[in-house]
């Protein structure tokens, strides 16, 4: 089974939307983290120019990357600066700590 991790960085205040998407979707875990940065778009009024984001990562199987992209993409779009990036990034081996067995995905 292949696996990927998405790791998207998107404006906060589209969170809790992608959220409920991904409940839909059927995504069954997710990491999120607040984090601060800059990129295309940079806070000049600030001194160190650092704005807030949120970082989500999830684990998931290869045949379903395209549906959580496509949702990520769709909720997080605001057209302007600063909507933030999706990456897709392969996964070698996932292990489940609590039974220290490696993580069958389940079959599309």
């Amino acid at each position: 089974m292949e696996w990927r991790k998405v790791v998207a960085i998107l404006r906060s205040t589209v969170l809790e939307k992608v959220e409920e998407r991904l409940r839909q979707l059927g995504v069954k875990g997710l990491t999120v983290t607040k984090v601060k940065g800059y990129g295309e778009y940079a806070n000049f009024s600030k001194t160190d120019w650092l704005v807030d984001n949120a970082r989500v990562e999830i684990f998931l199987a290869a045949q379903e990357v395209d549906a959580v992209v496509n949702a990520l993409l769709d909720i997080a779009h605001v057209g302007a600066p600063g909507d933030g990036i999706v990456a897709v990034l392969p996964v070698e081996k996932l292990y489940r700590i609590r039974t220290k067995a490696e993580y069958e995905a389940p079959e599309a």
